[in-house]
């Protein structure tokens, strides 16, 4: 089979999908719009079911003090805390705070990296909201330069 074939296949077995309602059910059957669309931590802790947050050792972060390219800031957050069912990046100062949410359960380890757009200098936060809906933190600083000099 060449490219081109695949190609073919895929978007026919896309399409058939598509046809039936399979596809779009599945992908966002776990989409909380309210929570992407929020504008503070406090709005998205609340959109996704959570009590007040909390800043605890057990919740890791890490970032770069300095983003020379706001573009793509690499972001990793983790936990050691038991019965965590979800797993969130937050920047403050974006428009819509919430970056990353990651569902987490048994066959899965609580350890992500993505990369996130900053526009400016901000917190950034990483949240666990556990099985019984506390939400636990740890929060850094990125401060995004400019002109990509790294001053």
């Amino acid at each position: 089979m060449n490219r081109r074939d695949a190609l073919k296949h895929s978007a026919a077995v896309t399409g058939l999908l598509l046809a039936a309602g399979l596809l779009p059910r599945a992908a966002l059957a776990a989409y909380n719009q309210t929570a992407f669309d929020a504008k503070t931590v406090a709005d998205v802790i609340k959109a996704m079911g959570a009590a007040a947050p909390e800043e605890s050792k057990d919740v890791s972060l890490t970032a770069p003090d300095i983003a020379e390219n706001g573009a793509v800031v690499p972001i990793g957050a983790a936990t050691t805390l038991p019965n965590v069912k979800r797993l969130l990046v937050l920047v403050e100062k974006n428009p819509n705070t919430l970056v990353a949410a990651f569902d987490v359960n048994d066959a899965v380890e609580p350890n992500f990296l993505t990369r996130a757009k900053l526009g400016q200098s901000s917190d950034v936060y990483a949240v666990a909201i556990t099985a019984d809906g506390k939400a636990l933190f740890a929060k850094k600083e990125v401060k995004v330069t400019l002109g990509g000099c790294g001053g």
